[in-house]
């Protein structure tokens, strides 16, 4: 099995990050390479100066079958202070298959849904009624990941997503 350098993974780290980055501006208009291309409007979370509830998954909540990586994409950027909601249905006799959150300790564990070094941030029962909020308190890469299934939810590929908070753009 190939192991990757901590110099490999920081390399990758930090061009994840620099095309997040570049990706948050085109669509804010702050690219001034020439681009041409029609802007989509900003998220709804990025117009208020105040930190923001975003449900994970929208109306769709956390679920399995849902693409959460094209989700943060689309729904991001994500800043400073707003607090991730994410709600899901407890175990019961029609909710045989429930759902965790995890937190990964890095982009490795991320890629591999190694959820051995993962701290469990809500269990299975936490995500009902208004649902699990983790706050993105520091300015680092958030990576989450559902537990369920024996990690069958994470390894298919799409109950997993990483957000960078930003800094809020001061209005004058």
């Amino acid at each position: 099995m190939a192991r990757i350098t901590h110099a490999q993974a920081l390399i990758l780290l930090l061009s994840a990050s620099m095309w997040a980055v570049s990706m948050a501006s085109r669509q804010h208009g702050f690219n001034n390479t020439g681009w041409s291309y029609k802007r989509p409007p900003c998220p709804q979370n990025s117009t208020s100066d105040t930190p923001n509830k975003i449900v994970v998954g929208g109306s769709q909540k956390w679920t399995f079958g849902i693409n959460y990586a094209n989700w943060a994409l689309k729904n991001g950027p994500f800043y400073f202070n707003d607090t991730l909601v994410f709600k899901y249905d407890p175990p019961s006799k029609t909710n045989t298959h429930p759902h965790s959150v995890y937190l990964l300790p890095n982009l490795w564990s991320f890629l591999k849904c190694d959820l051995s070094s993962a701290k469990l941030v809500a269990s299975e029962t936490q995500g009902g009624g208004d649902g699990f909020e983790f706050v993105l308190k520091s300015w680092q890469p958030h990576y989450f990941a559902c537990g369920g299934g024996a990690g069958f939810h994470c390894n298919n590929g799409t109950m997993k997503f990483f957000v960078m908070p930003m800094f809020r753009r001061r209005r004058y």
